[in-house]
C-alpha cells in the first residue's frame, strides 16, 4: 500500500511541477541572499573606507544602513517564500494528495 501511495505522488504531473517550481523559486531567493550577503562581507573586506563614510555630523556610518538593509532583505525574501509556500506551494500539494487518495 505504501509503496502504490508514493508510486501515485510521485507519477503525478502535479508533483514534478511543484518539485520544479519550488526548487527554482528557492535556489533564486538562495543567490539573491548569497549575493547580498557575500556583497556586504565583500565590501568590510575590501573597502572598508566606503563602510566607514560618515553620514552627516553624527556617528552613522555607511556601513550601518547598509548592513541593517542586508537585515531587512532577508525578513523580506523569507517572507516572500512563507507567502509564496502558503499559496501556491500548499495548493499543489493539496491537489497532489486528493488526487494520489482517490
Amino acid at each position: 500500500m505504501q509503496n502504490d501511495l508514493i508510486q501515485r505522488v510521485t507519477s503525478n504531473p502535479k508533483y514534478q511541477e511543484l518539485k520544479s517550481k519550488r526548487s527554482t523559486f528557492g535556489w533564486t531567493l538562495t543567490a539573491l541572499m548569497m549575493v547580498a550577503y557575500y556583497g556586504f562581507i565583500l565590501l568590510v573586506a575590501y573597502n572598508k573606507e566606503l563602510l566607514a563614510t560618515k553620514m552627516g555630523a553624527g556617528v552613522i556610518t555607511l556601513g550601518m544602513p547598509i548592513g541593517i538593509g542586508v537585515l531587512l532583505f532577508t525578513i523580506i525574501i523569507t517572507n516572500i517564500y512563507v507567502r509564496r509556500a502558503n499559496s501556491e506551494f500548499d495548493d499543489l500539494t493539496a491537489e497532489i494528495t486528493k488526487a494520489a487518495l482517490k
